[in-house]
């Protein structure tokens, strides 16, 4: 989608992956890696709002902002605790066309970027990106507009010795719950 698009909800999308004594431990990391670590999460369905513009990032270009806050946001965990086992994550997304307004036409498109995310999590590569095929598949089927723009992020991680944790993050937005 534009970069352009003044007024538009950036969403930044970031991967971590993380290891730790503990499933809790080595989740921490891999939000501490994925630049979400000291935020409480509140996850959302899977919806884009119109004008949504996805940014992929690192963990440290994720949204910024207090200890504490909440991050909005839709995320794909997935664990591995037995040593050779791997753990897969991955969020997909489609967003609609957008949509030139006719000349002289004030009104906005009310579709035009928005879309919808999908999350799934499993034991390999191939099982992640086919589940989010086909629910990206069902779920743009099942909506009005064309969804020409579509795009995955994947992060995986291999326990050799203790608990990892592979996540996928889409942060929307923060709130902050504390006075300033």
């Amino acid at each position: 989608m534009t970069q352009g698009n003044v007024g538009a909800l950036e969403i930044r999308v970031s991967a971590g992956r993380g290891i730790g004594l503990t499933r809790l431990s080595a989740f921490d990391a891999a939000l501490r890696d994925a630049g979400v670590a000291d935020f409480n999460l509140v996850r959302l369905s899977s919806v884009i709002p119109p004008r949504g513009v996805i940014r992929e990032v690192q963990g440290s270009e994720q949204l910024q902002g207090r200890i504490g806050d909440v991050l909005y946001c839709v995320y794909a965990d997935s664990y591995a605790s037995t040593p050779g086992e791997e753990a897969w994550a991955g969020v997909a997304w489609a967003q609609r066309a957008e949509v030139e307004p006719a000349p002289g036409d004030e009104t906005e498109n009310q579709l035009s970027g928005s879309g919808v995310f999908v999350e799934h999590s499993g034991i390999s590569q191939a099982l992640v990106e086919r589940d989010l095929r086909a629910s990206l598949a069902d779920l743009t089927r099942n909506r009005v507009g064309d969804f020409p723009h579509q795009g995955r992020m994947l992060s995986s991680a291999r326990c050799v010795d203790h608990p990892v944790c592979a996540i996928v993050v889409a942060s929307y937005s923060i709130q902050t719950l504390t006075q300033p």
